[in-house]
């Protein structure tokens, strides 16, 4: 059996620890002989570092642990690269989150111009990383979890030959809290849409779709930990005709939204900036060999679960079932086929293979279309520098729309990351 190199790029996050719990419960169907964790910050990677090296030792793993800040060197031979950097770190999120709100506009980390701006400071370099890829592992698998998840894949699998696949832990969370509130554990779904814009539109148990069931009784799914959700309405869901994930609450709610995002006491990455110091500190301690409980606060609940599950279906040839973000190839018939979209797909060793299916609501056909649009703009401008399409993104954007708010904000905003954009300062 080939052992593998995994290299974890952006180790310094916080969140790392749940990717190695992952890689430990796996260790008797991945034989992981090396683990290259590479970040650009010194005490992040040696305090994470260092935890990851403990955990590695105490779960018995054969396997050299090498902390790098090069990222030539992690990903020489890789087999796997997970992705999981932040450009410009927490703060620069906390200027995605706050400034929009001066214009009236919502900041997100991934939704409306809070979004737009992550993309554009992550996409440059995400795409750097797949150039890097490209010479020094070629037949390498990128998986990325780096927000916006769905840009990027729209960027790198459009745009690079590295072989990708974006994974999000909003699919998994939100099948199995709707598996577990219907009492059909066994249940089959089909799941579409584009990461953080998705809808479950079939349920099938027993010979029987319980998908009407489901809208009748109101069910919502999980509520992801890191966006504040109040959750929908028996009405709206009935609307819908399909279960939404708990980010459409940002496109149904908009107001509301907008709302406490003002008038709360601090923006959700002013609170991830305290969660990670507290969790470097523990972190810290060199007693500590597994993963704390303080790090589910952090939103990135069952990340090592998708993360690895993808590893092993495609080292083991598993061809089981998972969400991801892949393109269309005519897996959605309402979809170009080089649009990034989240679906169902095979998993195997040949990666992920769609699963077409049908999709019979207007709505979801008609927005997503219109993100996609939105998407396709704002890659363009992310690669290009070229600002006057990242207004026509915004303004196709239905959380963004006003000119005047739109130019002013991408104003203020391009300003204030200016170290992040080279790409909009070329001339």
């Amino acid at each position: 059996m080939k052992k593998i190199k995994l290299a974890i790029i952006g180790s310094g996050s916080t969140y790392t620890p749940e990717l190695i719990e992952g890689i430990i419960s796996k260790k008797d169907v991945l034989p992981i002989s090396q683990l290259d964790l590479m970040d650009i910050d010194d005490r992040k990677l040696n305090i994470v570092g260092g935890l990851v090296q403990r955990m590695i030792k105490a779960a018995g793993i054969p396997c050299k642990v090498q902390l790098t800040k090069s990222l030539d060197e992690a990903l020489r031979d890789a087999d796997f690269v997970l992705c999981q950097i932040r450009v410009g770190k927490l703060p620069a999120r906390v200027l995605d989150e706050k400034i929009p709100l001066k214009y009236n506009l919502i900041g997100q980390e991934t939704n409306g111009i809070g979004g737009f701006f992550k993309g554009m400071r992550t996409i440059p370099v995400m795409m750097d990383i797949a150039h890097h890829m490209e010479k020094l592992c070629p037949e390498a698998w990128l998986i990325n979890f780096t927000n916006p998840s769905g840009m990027i894949a729209e960027a790198l699998l459009n745009n690079s030959s590295v072989k990708t696949i974006g994974v999000c832990n909003v699919p998994i969370n939100m099948i199995d809290s709707i598996k577990n509130k219907l009492n059909l554990h066994d249940a089959e779904f089909d799941y579409v849409g584009l990461n953080h814009l998705s809808w479950v539109t079939s349920i099938r148990a027993n010979g029987k779709d319980y998908l009407n069931e489901a809208i009748n009784q109101g069910i919502n799914s999980q509520a992801m930990q890191n966006i504040p959700a109040k959750g929908f309405s028996l009405e709206l869901i009935k609307a819908l005709g399909a279960i939404p994930s708990s980010y459409l609450e940002y496109y149904y709610f908009k107001d509301a939204k907008l709302q406490k995002a003002k008038e709360a006491e601090k923006c959700r990455g002013e609170v991830c900036i305290d969660i990670e110091e507290q969790l470097l500190q523990i972190y810290s301690n060199n007693e500590l060999h597994v993963k704390p409980e303080l790090l589910s606060r952090r939103g990135g609940a069952r990340y090592s679960e998708v993360a690895l599950n993808l590893v092993d279906s495609i080292y083991n040839d598993k061809r089981d079932i998972q969400v991801v973000n892949i393109l269309n190839n005519n897996a959605l018939d309402f979809m170009a086929p080089n649009d990034a979209v989240e679906i169902s797909a095979i998993i195997g060793k040949s990666g992920a293979e769609p699963i077409k299916i049908n999709v019979d609501n207007d709505h979801i056909k008609e927005m997503m279309r219109m993100i996609k649009s939105y998407e396709k703009h704002a890659v363009t401008a992310a690669l290009s520098g070229d600002e006057d399409e990242a207004i026509r993104a915004l303004l196709i954007n239905p959380l963004v729309g006003d000119y005047n708010k739109a130019y002013s904000c991408f104003q203020e905003l391009k300003e204030a990351h200016k170290r992040y954009l080279p790409q909009f300062y070329k001339r």
